[in-house]
């Protein structure tokens, strides 16, 4: 039995320092490190050292400006925190202000303080997301972030290509002395379906910079520059997630991107190289070494940060995501493109919002106006879910588009429909702010963005410091994962050349920052 446990303790060792390269004896002998330049015995099993600073696409980490390649992707309504940001920024990794859903004088406060807290000290982005139904606001978004020289953009829950996002990676691009094609502005585009991908990969479309050209926003030359250039130089194959997803699994739409890349890089020959990285139940060491194995060029992280301390919501959201199953998500009719039936996934347990939501929807579906639902129906209505006469719901809805986008309430006046899809929206916008805010009245409405992902990792931290929520800290997080994929990759190196690990090995604890930097660091040697 001693003899056991010290080969389980040798390979636990072994295998942990991650930067070292380890040889195991055919004859089952300990396992020990291997000196730089030295070749193993004949017969041994070579596991090689597994650096976490070169994990994923080497290209990536230098673009970026960041250590490892991992990011924290943006999660809306600023639950993706400026304190997230700045947490992933100091720990050599990358994270996105979750500006989707904010006011735009409120994303402009979130460029200020990350700014001035990170400057150039460390890589930082923010969220540029798609809205169909407010078409104003995402160019006011983007004349923000190119007034203000936000350079790098996560691009998300894109159905096609706008004006506006064009807009913001073609402005600034020019040649340097050398003649090369500079492109001041970079996006992360994150995409489930390959038409969507397609276009991130191509260059801009020429209509849209005709158009840009046409109204002055940017130069012929320019323009001429950018049919030179992906729209996207990185493009996240986002898989089963929290918040906007197609529910795709991973080891299909990551493969199927990686192909696509190569396709495109190819027949475009841009002077640049493109990356695929993976999102979507990265949430445990078993997801990340797999996506690494695929080919990803970098890990993006979703549900599990909203369970953190940085995030943007409350203490009551991240118990209640603290304790998610597997079979504890469900698909909700989204807020921002509710009357086109899009769906987001949310935590359903001890929520009835999903339920509420797809009624609402319904409803939507099946009337053309408010006054169309039955009485009972909408006293119901009025009752349990908006706890509010539909006619108050509808100032408080004018008013607040009368600040945000006055088209809106144009529309509204208009076309009763237009009017009952604003009116609804309410309902799944408060539901949201409900849960970031921890409103004690409102639990039962609180929709809380969640996938999978979350579950996975729930189980995998059971027992260790990060199951409670109160001890989950976005970057902690994010390391343990990547330096725990490192030290499975190594195993199973190391079992498809023959060695026999002790059963259980490797543990994959979670383990504190420090120490995961201690051991990351030092050698090995046994």
């Amino acid at each position: 039995m001693q003899r056991v446990e010290t080969d389980r303790e040798d390979w636990e060792r072994a295998l942990g320092a991650v930067a070292a390269g380890v040889v195991a004896p055919a004859d089952g002998g300990r396992p020990r490190s291997l000196e730089p330049g030295l070749a193993p015995p004949p017969g041994a099993a070579f596991v090689p050292p597994f650096p976490l600073e070169l994990l994923g696409d080497a290209s990536f980490r230098r673009l970026h400006g960041v250590r490892y390649a991992c990011l924290a992707g943006a999660m809306a309504n600023g639950i993706a925190s400026v304190e997230l940001v700045e947490a992933m920024g100091r720990a050599g990794m990358l994270g996105f202000f979750g500006a989707a859903g904010l006011a735009v004088d409120a994303v402009e406060r979130a460029v200020d303080r990350i700014q001035s807290r990170l400057g150039d000290k460390a890589p930082y982005g923010f969220n540029l997301i798609h809205s169909p139904q407010e078409p104003a606001v995402e160019e006011a978004v983007v004349d923000l972030y190119l007034r203000r020289g936000v350079r790098l953009v996560e691009a998300s829950a894109f159905l096609n290509l706008t004006p506006a996002a064009v807009r913001y990676r073609v402005s600034g691009i020019h040649r340097d002395e050398r003649g090369n094609v500079v492109v001041p502005n970079r996006v992360v585009a994150k995409a489930s379906r390959v038409e969507v991908a397609s276009r991130f990969l191509a260059p801009p479309p020429e209509k849209i910079l005709r158009e840009l050209v046409g109204r002055g926003a940017i130069t012929a030359e320019q323009a001429a520059l950018a049919a030179t250039i992906p729209m996207a130089e990185d493009l996240t194959a986002e898989a089963d997630s929290g918040g906007h997803t197609d529910n795709q699994p991973l080891v299909v739409l990551l493969p199927t991107f990686l192909a696509l890349r190569d396709k495109l890089a190819a027949e475009h020959r841009y002077d640049r190289p493109l990356r695929v990285g993976a999102a979507g139940g990265i949430s445990t060491p078993w997801a990340a070494a797999g996506a690494l194995a695929m080919g990803a060029g970098y890990l993006v992280t979703g549900s599990v940060n909203q369970a953190c301390v940085e995030a943007g919501t409350s203490d009551a959201a991240r118990a209640m995501l603290a304790g998610a199953r597997q079979a504890d998500v469900a698909m909700a009719p989204a807020a921002d493109m509710f009357e086109m039936g899009v769906k987001v996934q949310v935590l359903k347990r001890g929520t009835m919002f999903a339920m509420r939501a797809a009624k609402l929807y319904e409803y939507y579906r099946n009337y053309d106006r408010i006054e169309s639902i039955p009485a009972a129906d909408r006293a119901v209505l009025e009752k349990t879910i908006f706890r509010l006469p539909l006619s108050e719901v509808w100032e408080q809805t004018r008013a607040f588009f009368a600040r945000r986008d006055p088209t809106q309430v144009a529309r509204g006046e208009a076309d009763p429909k237009v009017k009952m899809g604003l009116v609804f929206r309410w309902y799944l916008g408060q539901a949201s702010r409900w849960a970031n805010q921890g409103e004690p009245s409102r639990t039962v409405d609180y929709q809380v963005w969640c996938g999978p992902a979350m579950a996975a990792f729930n189980d995998w931290v059971r027992g260790s410091f990060l199951e409670a929520p109160e001890n989950r800290r976005v970057a902690d997080v994010a390391l343990n994962v990547l330096y725990h994929a490192a030290v499975l990759s190594r195993a199973r190196v190391a079992v498809m050349q023959g060695a026999t690990l002790p059963e259980g090995v490797p543990r994959l604890a979670p383990l504190p920052r420090d120490e995961i930097e201690k051991r990351a660091a030092n050698p090995y040697h046994g």
